[in-house]
């Protein structure tokens, strides 16, 4: 018997621990340096350092409604357009967006790029996957509603976590924008966490997965289950252009797939046939940007009076 009881109060101990390291792992993922996605960018010719730096622009910080600031910078080249405002990835930051940045600076739009809380230049001590995140993002839009009008016209570009936030934004929060881009998103994020675990350790014990959940509740008061896009894109009227990899085995295509078939009213789809998580535009840049030129010229240009150059 005692025995028995010491087993199960290793086990216990065990599973506690588990949990609180992988509750750890949720709020606290390694960030990558600026330093090393400067260079990363730079290396790659997605960055041209000259021509960014002569791109009229504007730094600015705007207040998050959780008491921290969130770094932005306002890209203006062609006053009185439209805008597209950038969600980065987890570990990622601003700098990362630039490469999408691009694709629509050269179709008209001007652009705000900014780093999420807990990331780059921005305040927050925790990183919650869309859940404070879509409140930081409203705040983003109502600071550029306040500088440009309320007639302004916007979409949002978010990759991964911030193609989450997005969505959730959008399905949860206000459907403000006239159009989104959703690159690489999870459609659930208890789902995304158990596949995860079934990728680190083999396996993702329910037990386990509930202790995660509720460590993660104690520390930041939001709870995983409540994170899922799928649940908000259902009430997303404006179109979306979902892009995912099909090669990706981080964040599974298959996941993109179940929020497009749930997405009512406008939407297109593009699976690149390589590149793994977020790689989509790295791996073929010109078809990337051929989907967003087919999904403006559908979408964009039918809800608004704005029309992007060509």
């Amino acid at each position: 018997m005692r025995k028995w009881l010491t087993a199960l109060g290793v086990s216990a101990a065990l599973t506690a621990a588990a949990s609180a390291y992988l509750s750890g792992r949720v709020l606290h993922m390694s960030k990558k340096a600026e330093t090393m996605i400067r260079q990363r960018e730079i290396e790659a010719k997605r960055l041209d350092i000259h021509y960014y730096d002569q791109l009229p622009k504007e730094e600015a910080w705007i207040q998050s409604p959780f008491g921290y600031r969130l770094k932005a910078v306002f890209v203006t080249p062609h006053p009185g357009g439209p805008y597209m405002i950038f969600c980065h990835g987890v570990t990622e930051t601003k700098t990362n967006s630039i490469k999408y940045m691009n694709i629509f600076l050269e179709r008209g739009f001007n652009a705000i790029i900014y780093d999420h809380r807990r990331h780059g230049e921005s305040g927050g001590t925790t990183t919650s996957y869309g859940y404070y995140e879509k409140d930081d993002l409203q705040a983003v839009v109502q600071e550029l509603i306040r500088r440009e009008g309320e007639g302004i016209s916007f979409g949002i570009h978010g990759e991964s976590m911030g193609a989450a936030t997005a969505l959730l934004y959008a399905g949860t929060v206000e459907d403000r924008a006239d159009f989104y881009v959703a690159d690489c998103p999870f459609s659930d994020f208890r789902a995304q966490v158990t596949h995860q675990m079934k990728r680190e350790i083999k396996c993702a014990p329910s037990l386990l997965i509930r202790l995660t959940e509720w460590a993660v509740y104690v520390q930041d008061r939001f709870r995983i289950g409540d994170i899922s896009p799928l649940k908000a894109v259902e009430h997303i009227r404006k179109p979306v252009l979902f892009i995912h990899s099909e090669e990706d085995d981080y964040i599974l295509p298959d996941m993109t797939k179940e929020l497009y078939e749930k997405k009512k009213g406008p939407k297109e789809i593009y699976l690149a046939p390589k590149g793994a998580h977020a790689q989509s535009y790295n791996e073929d840049p010109e078809a990337y940007a051929a989907a967003i030129d087919h999904f403006l010229a559908k979408h964009y240009r039918s809800h608004t009076n704005n029309t992007p150059a060509s």
